[in-house]
C-alpha cells in the first residue's frame, strides 16, 4: 500500500495563509523533492486551483511571471508534470494532467492508497481535515515559519478528535524555518 503524506507550510501560531509567508529556494527545492518523491498529487478543489493558476501558466508558456523568481522554475516544473487527482463536488472537469475523484472521499482514497507505487501527496486545508478525520494519512510535515500571522486559516481547524504524532524527521532551513515530519502513532 503507497504512503499518504501530508506537507503544508505554517506559521509558529498554526495559520497557513501563504500570501503571509516567503519560502525561499531551499524551501522550494524541499517542497519539489517532496513532490517527486510521490506518484501522484491529491488536491481538494480550492488547492487544485491555487496551484493551477500559480504554477500551470509558466510550464504552458517557459515565461515566469514577475513574481516567479528563476530559482522557482524547478518546482513549477515538477508540479506541472505530476499527476494529480482532485476532490471535488463542485468542479465537472479538470485538466492539468489532474482527474476528478467522486463519491465516497475514504473509499476512493483507499483504493488510491492500495495502488503500487511510492505514495501520495496532499496538500492543503479542507481536504488534509477530512483525510484526517478518516485516519488516512500515513505521514504529516509541517514547514514551521519563524512568523506569527496572528489571522488566517489555520490547520486541522475542527477536528473532532486528537491525531498522536512521533516525530521521524527534522530539517532546518537557514531562513529559520523548520520542517518537522511526523507519522500517526497507531
Amino acid at each position: 500500500m503507497r504512503p499518504l503524506r501530508y506537507s503544508i507550510n505554517v506559521t509558529l501560531d498554526g495559520c497557513c495563509d501563504h500570501q503571509g509567508m516567503a519560502p525561499d529556494e531551499a524551501m522550494h527545492r524541499h517542497a519539489a523533492e517532496g513532490i517527486a518523491q510521490a506518484d501522484a498529487l491529491l488536491f481538494g478543489r480550492v488547492t487544485y486551483e491555487l496551484m493551477e493558476a500559480g504554477w500551470r501558466p509558466f510550464a504552458r508558456t517557459g515565461i515566469r511571471p514577475d513574481w516567479m523568481e528563476p530559482w522557482m522554475e524547478p518546482f513549477a516544473q515538477t508540479i506541472d508534470a505530476a499527476k494529480k487527482y482532485v476532490v471535488s463536488s463542485t468542479l465537472s472537469q479538470v485538466d492539468w494532467n489532474a482527474e476528478l475523484v467522486r463519491g465516497d472521499l475514504a473509499t476512493a482514497v483507499m483504493q488510491l492508497k492500495q495502488e503500487a507505487g511510492k505514495g501520495l501527496f496532499v496538500g492543503g486545508v479542507t481536504l488534509p481535515l477530512a483525510l484526517a478525520e478518516l485516519d488516512l494519512i500515513d505521514e504529516y510535515e509541517f514547514v514551521v515559519h519563524p512568523r506569527i500571522a496572528g489571522h488566517g486559516p489555520t490547520v486541522f481547524a475542527g477536528l473532532s478528535k486528537h491525531v498522536d504524532l512521533r516525530l521521524v524527521g527534522r530539517l532546518e532551513f537557514a531562513s529559520g524555518a523548520v520542517a518537522l515530519r511526523y507519522e500517526p502513532k497507531r
